[in-house]
């Protein structure tokens, strides 16, 4: 059987699971990461020391051990995952909720990091001129400190959708490897490999290659607007 068979042939559910998990887990990181760098650099720094190191301890854990851990409190044998099936009908280990879930827990310090280095770097001046203007601190936050900051944001708001994409381990643990419901590319490309399926694993890496490559681009072509003032020497 050929590649162009394959392909013919192949189940594209986990293109289309992997891609609404991505987007999603991105939509949450991108308004929580955001909310999360404000408050966070308003704080002292000891306070702010611990909350950074809470809030991106999932970027240094293995995906596992976080998948174990959020494993631990959404089974519906504890009191969280008790709570929210008996209360709401709502159910996270196996389902697909369970792969947003996870994907969003690995995915958020990325947007986190650079949403916050994004607000660091704005000048000062800019929010001192716009309230000296009158304009209240929603506003300011809305129409002068978004806008200086939105290449930082937008980075990692592509960061984190890659990030949520190809996230395996932690999605594994949660959500499981239901074809069809919470089979993503990663475990699709674990679980060809485990039936010594060497042509279709080549087939989901070459697209996840693609979309990784169609991701760098948008980001240097983000980066390339934002410099294009800059003259060259």
């Amino acid at each position: 059987m050929d590649i162009i068979q394959i392909i013919k042939e192949f189940d594209w559910t986990p293109l289309w699971i992997s891609l609404k998990t991505g987007l999603v887990a991105a939509a949450i990181c991108f308004f929580a990461g955001i909310w999360a760098a404000r408050k966070v650099i308003k704080l002292k720094p000891r306070a702010k020391a611990v909350i950074d190191g809470i809030l991106t301890l999932s970027m240094v854990l293995a995906p596992t051990v976080a998948g174990f851990f959020l494993l631990l409190l959404f089974s519906i044998k504890r009191p969280l995952g008790a709570f929210l099936y008996d209360t709401f009908d709502i159910k996270i280990v196996q389902t697909w909720a369970g792969c947003v879930i996870a994907a969003s827990v690995i995915a958020f310090p990325l947007m986190y990091r650079n949403a916050r280095a994004a607000f660091e770097q704005i000048d000062v001046n800019l929010v001192y001129a716009a309230r000296t203007l009158g304009m209240s601190e929603t506003r300011i936050f809305w129409k002068v400190v978004i806008p200086a900051a939105a290449p930082g944001i937008a980075s990692g708001t592509v960061l984190t959708f890659a990030r949520a994409l190809g996230e395996y381990g932690a999605t594994s643990m949660l959500a499981g490897n239901i074809a069809g419901k919470t089979a993503t590319i990663s475990q699709q490309i674990a679980y060809v490999i485990k039936d010594g399926d060497y042509l279709k694993a080549g087939v989901w890496c070459i697209i996840m290659l693609l979309i990784a490559l169609g991701i760098m681009i948008l980001m240097n072509a983000a980066a390339g607007k934002k410099m294009k003032h800059i003259q060259r020497w």
